[in-house]
């Protein structure tokens, strides 16, 4: 295995993963916002899931975000 070659493959799917999660995140939030689902000053609970197939069947991490100051404080 190329180390070098395998390392850049991970890092280009991470920053994918990580610039289009934020947008959708931001989107549905916003959204959320908008429809009164969400006050704009809570923390919300997320989990990103990753799937490798035959390899991985599901490895999840859990955290807050938070859309406020307060929410950050009392989290």
């Amino acid at each position: 295995m190329d180390e070098d070659a395998f390392n850049l493959s991970i890092r280009k799917f991470l920053k994918h993963f990580g610039v289009t999660a934020q947008r959708e995140i931001e989107n549905h939030v916003r959204k959320a916002i908008e429809d009164g689902k969400l006050r704009g000053d809570e923390a919300v609970p997320v989990r990103a899931t990753l799937v490798i197939d035959g390899l991985l069947r599901d490895f999840h991490i859990d955290s807050t975000i938070t859309l406020s100051a307060s929410a950050a404080q009392t989290s």
